[in-house]
């Protein structure tokens, strides 16, 4: 099972699904476009934190939610 945390910097990936019983992350997340079967690549990583693209959309998110992201 390949997650965001430890998915290759500047390579797409399509979300196989989202790891979390959080219903307010998952609403949060859905509203970003992360969902699945969307393509979501890592722009970068900081020591805490990832930057992806998402649409056409960057955000920076924890390594806590990256690592409930499954990628494919």
């Amino acid at each position: 099972m390949l997650t965001l945390k430890n998915a290759q910097e500047g390579k797409e990936y399509i979300i196989q699904s989202i790891e979390t019983d959080d219903e307010e992350l998952d609403a949060f997340l859905f509203s970003l476009g992360c969902y699945s079967g969307e393509p979501i690549t890592v722009i970068s990583r900081r020591k805490c934190s990832c930057v992806v693209s998402i649409k056409d959309g960057r955000y920076s998110i924890d390594s806590q939610l990256a690592d409930a992201i499954v990628v494919e």
